[in-house]
């Protein structure tokens, strides 16, 4: 079993470049599978949620194959429309291939995602929206069947929640529908618009992404394109967050200012000095005493991601003060608290509220990571913490985090991977 032994304390300095998102780069892999061509996407990190994309890509009947940073797909050629349940089971975001292998095949048959468990998921938006769209669908013990005439049709779609996933599953099927699909509520994440970004390089009519009302004019075909993923906002915050808890002088490289404006916010509340030097980097020095967040909503985008809502838990925990957490999109995503008390951390929870009552600095002790942003979590209450933390179940750190603790390693922290 792997773990990580950190040492905490280390005052944390340098510069570090943020990767590509993940949250990007999985729907834009998924859609490669519309274009029956060849598509190369730059900016991928080292993932094991990617490699799982690629399985299933290449159990689909595409080629995708991995240069560095670069992901060079294939797919001309497809013979399957099932994805196995060990694949689907693999990733959260799984689910994000149905729309594209419906609407290449006619068919598709894949079970429930696996992933993290952060509570209900909401499938009834995506299959309610294909059905809208002409596809016949039955669900059976966990086992997702749809079948579809001919192309799908366009429809005009209201979302009950501005779910990221069924808006891209929405966005992928209707690219290639008969007729024009307008989504409302629809999500407005960076990543929503990234995603819009490759269809129409591919040759997609969509319009609107970043707002509340996509419009998807469908197209017949598609074809092949070069993409470069979107840095990744919560890698930004996790390094925003390892200066801040270490009384650090970090250099983010490589970000998107205006995607991070909720998250830095936050920041500059608990005392932290954030300025942009240039267009694509950020400085931020942190205070010799932090203040506390006095209101952290996790929300739909532009509101505060619920990506980012462990991650400034752990900054807040060594506050000077009181600190408010309300979390408004997952019903399971204080999973963290309990590793973060056995650290020290003075949490309280009651329903979606958790308030944070700070603490000078984190006890090392042994941890267990509970989901993807819960194990960041963890790295930054150790990267503080007295004496040695030990943090075991890295699957989860995996999924997400390409190159952390080598980079957090050069900014001075000590980690060691065992």
């Amino acid at each position: 079993m792997s773990r990580l032994v950190i040492k905490g304390g280390k005052h944390l300095e340098g510069e570090v470049y943020i990767h590509g998102a993940k949250n990007s780069s999985l729907p834009v892999l998924a859609a490669t599978i519309l274009c029956g061509d060849i598509c190369e996407i730059h900016n991928c990190p080292y993932l094991t949620d990617v490699d799982a994309s690629l399985k299933i890509l290449n159990y689909l009947g595409c080629t995708a194959l991995r240069e560095n940073d670069k992901i060079h797909v294939d797919s001309k050629i497809l013979i399957h429309s099932d994805i196995p349940d060990k694949l689907m089971h693999e990733m959260r975001s799984s689910i994000i291939f149905l729309g594209a292998v419906l609407a290449r095949t006619g068919r598709a048959r894949l079970s429930f995602p696996g992933g993290c468990d952060l509570g209900s998921r909401p499938i009834d938006i995506h299959l309610k929206a294909l059905r809208q769209m002409g596809a016949s669908i039955e669900v059976e013990k966990g086992i997702i069947d749809c079948r579809t005439e001919g192309r799908l049709k366009g429809a005009h779609l209201q979302l009950t929640f501005p779910s990221v996933g069924a808006t891209e599953n929405i966005m992928i099927a209707a690219a290639t529908a008969r007729g024009e699909t307008i989504i409302s509520n629809a999500a407005r994440e960076p990543e929503i618009c990234d995603l819009a970004a490759f269809l129409n390089a591919c040759g997609a009519k969509i319009s609107g992404h970043g707002g509340g009302v996509i419009t998807i004019e469908g197209v017949e075909t598609l074809h092949g394109c070069s993409h470069t993923i979107i840095p990744d906002r919560i890698i930004a915050a996790t390094y925003l967050a390892a200066a801040a808890v270490t009384g650090g002088k970090i250099k983010l490289n490589g970000i998107v200012t205006d995607h991070l404006t909720p998250i830095l916010a936050a920041f500059e509340e608990s005392g932290c000095l954030i300025e942009e030097e240039a267009e694509g980097s950020i400085t931020i020095t942190a205070p010799k005493v932090l203040k506390p967040m006095k209101d952290i909503r996790t929300m739909p985008y532009p509101g505060f991601p619920t990506d980012a809502q462990a991650i400034l838990m752990s900054v807040a925990a060594v506050a000077e003060g009181t600190s408010v957490f309300v979390e408004n999109i997952f019903d399971n995503r204080y999973k963290h608290v309990g590793e973060l008390r056995r650290l020290g951390a003075n949490i309280n929870l009651e329903g979606k509220v958790a308030v944070v009552e700070g603490i000078k600095r984190f006890s090392g002790a042994d941890v267990q990571s509970t989901d993807l942003r819960g194990a960041a979590a963890l790295v930054i209450a150790g990267l503080n913490a007295s004496g040695e933390t030990r943090i075991t179940r890295l699957r989860h750190l995996d999924r997400g985090y390409d190159g952390l603790v080598e980079s957090l390693n050069l900014l001075g922290a000590d980690i060691t991977r065992m």
